[in-house]
């Protein structure tokens, strides 16, 4: 079964990464394969209760966009340095390819071979000097082992075509030669005697007892074929290693963790059939061709906590999206096949991935229960917040004895953990939970921090003013605000772009300024983003 992905939005919450690992489990629990990972930097608050509960922190995901290795390409399609020039271009005739990976022994990629270097080689090659294995020539002509004292044959290839007084006169037989010869036992004792390196019989012809005596004595290596000296002396060069005829240079390969879109543009640019897989090792996996994506596995994902692209992991459309869980509303994305989408307006994710816990009748661990405990007092704000729900509050009770915490308490400490910004620049403040949409082609964004001492934004609020004002005119924002909860007081400090002020003060009353304390306002989901929405349609 392919893994599964689980995992919230970009800009991690607490109830986003603790719902990503319960659901995670849970689905593991039903048999299926699901791993939990976070699309960004895990706050102090989320590492607070995953400590406390002992509890892993999810590995990052960048994106889920198809690679290499989603692709059924041409698993261990490729050929060894030592094979021939005719097994490489049978293999290859075989398995439909123009060219191929060459490898070592240890599967390092040495380079590629195709059907043209082959075919240049035969014709415009040196044909009368050979360089290839005994075993590799034994296969090329067809032929049967009389004797082997070499396992690679070096030499000059000579055929017996002269009469044997001429022959004798006219060549000399040294001992890099190879020769080509049927049942001419003159000549075949002749080359025996000089210590020829190689003696190929053709036409299936014999050896004398006395000669092959002389052989082993010499240590000539034998070979005898039925094809006859024509063909063998047309055939023999395709014995040659095919690494003495590979192309290193230039040679354009990929990794399997590289984009699929990046293959197709570089196939499509280049114009070639085949590309080599290697790793990083230098390992060759493959032959991977543009037909390959025609057969892919996508990726497979659940979402929890949203169902909008834009909030969502890189690649997210090339992915297969299995789930939905969210307590969000119904955003952008859509999927080509019915999935369950569980969606329900209460305060947490964590309080809908409980009922699935009851509904499947699987108990929860104790670092489970925390985790979902914790998940739903951030949304909620220990039930300062709007979006609170009964059921949210029910089931917090219920976690908080399987966990066997004070969820008051622990609650508080919690966010005082969250809430501390010390070590952080006000940019890296003010992203901690950002949230950016579009209405009526204008984009909007709106970040919230949640503390227990916001005098830490007071303090330095004309530095966040101007940050925001700066960001705002740099991304073509039409409204951006900062919204600072106070955990204790149950409001908000508001801070702004000064040209979306007008819209801001209808939206949030008169009079509005920069710092101005917005008194019950706890929630972007229910309090802000509504209301900013709402102005647009006005």
């Amino acid at each position: 079964m392919k893994k599964t992905y689980v995992f919230g939005h970009k800009k991690p919450d607490t109830d986003s990464v603790t719902a990503a690992i319960s659901l995670s489990y849970l689905k593991n629990q039903l048999g299926m394969d699901t791993v939990p990972v976070v699309l960004g930097d895990i706050s102090n608050e989320t590492n607070y209760a995953l400590e406390y509960f002992n509890v892993e922190a999810p590995n990052y995901l960048n994106d889920v966009k198809l690679q290499i290795k989603d692709l059924n390409y041409n698993k261990s399609n490729f050929i060894s340095k030592n094979a021939s020039l005719l097994e490489t271009f049978t293999y290859m005739n075989e398995h439909m390819v123009s060219n191929i990976p060459v490898v070592d022994e240890d599967f390092k990629f040495l380079g590629t071979a195709s059907m043209k270097d082959i075919a240049r080689d035969m014709i415009s090659g040196n044909q009368e000097e050979l360089e290839a294995s005994y075993e590799n020539i034994l296969k090329t002509v067809n032929g049967e082992e009389v004797l082997k004292f070499d396992e690679e044959i070096k030499g000059n290839i000579l055929v017996a075509s002269y009469r044997s007084t001429t022959f004798f006169d006219k060549v000399d037989i040294k001992k890099d030669t190879i020769l080509i010869v049927g049942d001419r036992h003159s000549i075949i004792e002749y080359a025996i005697k000089n210590s020829a390196k190689l003696i190929v019989l053709t036409g299936d012809s014999q050896i004398k007892e006395e000669h092959l005596e002389i052989a082993k004595q010499n240590k000539v290596n034998i070979i005898k074929t039925n094809l006859f000296t024509f063909n063998t002396a047309k055939v023999i060069n395709l014995s040659k290693n095919i690494e003495s005829i590979i192309q290193k240079d230039n040679i354009i390969c990929f990794d399997e963790t590289d984009d699929v879109q990046d293959f197709v543009d570089v196939a499509n640019k280049t114009k070639f059939s085949n590309f080599p897989v290697v790793d990083k090792n230098g390992k060759c996996l493959g032959l991977l061709k543009l037909a390959d994506i025609a057969d892919k596995e996508k990726k497979r994902v659940i979402l929890v906590d949203h169902n909008e692209y834009e909030q969502s992991v890189d690649g997210l459309e090339e992915a297969e999206i299995v789930e939905i869980v969210d307590h969000h509303k119904i955003g952008s994305i859509g999927t080509s096949s019915p999935i369950n989408f569980r969606n329900m307006p209460v305060g947490s994710t964590n309080t809908i991935i409980n009922m699935l816990y009851k509904e499947n009748n699987v108990e929860i661990p104790k670092e489970i229960a925390g985790l979902m405990l914790s998940g739903i007092i951030s949304d909620t704000l220990l039930f300062a917040s709007p979006t609170t729900t009964e059921i949210d509050k029910k089931t917090v009770k219920e976690l908080a004895k399987i966990a066997d915490v004070d969820y008051t308490k622990y609650g508080m400490e919690m966010f005082k953990a969250g809430s501390s910004l010390k070590g952080k620049s006000e940019e890296e403040i003010f992203y901690t939970d950002f949230k950016n949409f579009t209405v009526e082609g204008k984009k909007v964004g709106v970040s919230q921090i949640s503390t227990v001492s916001v005098s830490d934004i007071i303090e330095n609020e004309e530095n966040y003013k101007k940050l925001i004002n700066d960001i705002a005119k740099n991304n073509d924002y039409y409204i951006l605000a900062l919204f600072v909860t106070d955990i204790l007081t149950n409001g908000s400090y508001i801070y702004y772009n000064d040209s979306a002020h007008e819209v801001l003060d209808n939206c949030f009353g008169a009079n509005l300024k920069q710092g101005k304390y917005l008194e019950g306002i706890v929630s972007r989901k229910k309090q802000v983003i509504p209301v900013i929405m709402d102005s647009f349609e006005k």
